[in-house]
């Protein structure tokens, strides 16, 4: 569960980067919904799976 989560938390960063504005020229892509949404989105429910996977405790299933 961890890994998953991990992985959920560095597909948000991913889906956050991108090129910037400079001093000569604008850059639309900035705003876009993907940078803006959906990669913190992604990333929020990543760092939150974290916590319920460092939480959880498999059921332990012994025999007696």
């Amino acid at each position: 569960m961890m890994g998953v989560s991990a992985l959920l938390i560095i597909l948000g960063f991913l889906l956050m980067l991108g090129g910037s504005s400079t001093g000569d020229q604008f850059n639309p892509d900035i705003f876009s919904t993907r940078r803006i949404v959906v990669g913190p989105t992604i990333a929020f429910i990543g760092f939150v799976a974290m916590g319920i996977a460092i939480i959880y405790r498999p059921k332990n299933k012994t025999q007696e």
